[in-house]
């Protein structure tokens, strides 16, 4: 199972979370991002439908895979 997690960080004159290199919006505190990754966090581990995806790998291929619905990440949130 792979492991998702959620950075807190001071973006763009207030706060974000920050996932690998992708921020989130900006919010105006700290705890507003925090409630915020929290929530983003809690729906990446619901379960949904087994589907295809298309995507480009970090060299720049387009890559096709069948997502099983049911394989979601642990995520936690990093304070």
């Amino acid at each position: 199972m792979s492991e998702v997690t959620y950075h807190l960080v001071q973006h763009d004159g207030g706060w974000a979370y920050k996932v690998g290199g992708t921020f989130s919006e900006t919010f105006p505190s700290r705890q507003a991002a925090h409630d915020a990754a929290v929530r983003a966090a809690g729906e990446q581990r619901v379960p949904g439908a087994t589907t295809g995806i298309v995507y480009e790998d970090d060299q720049g291929r387009w890559r096709s895979e069948v997502e099983e619905g049911s394989a979601r990440p642990y995520t936690r949130v990093d304070d």
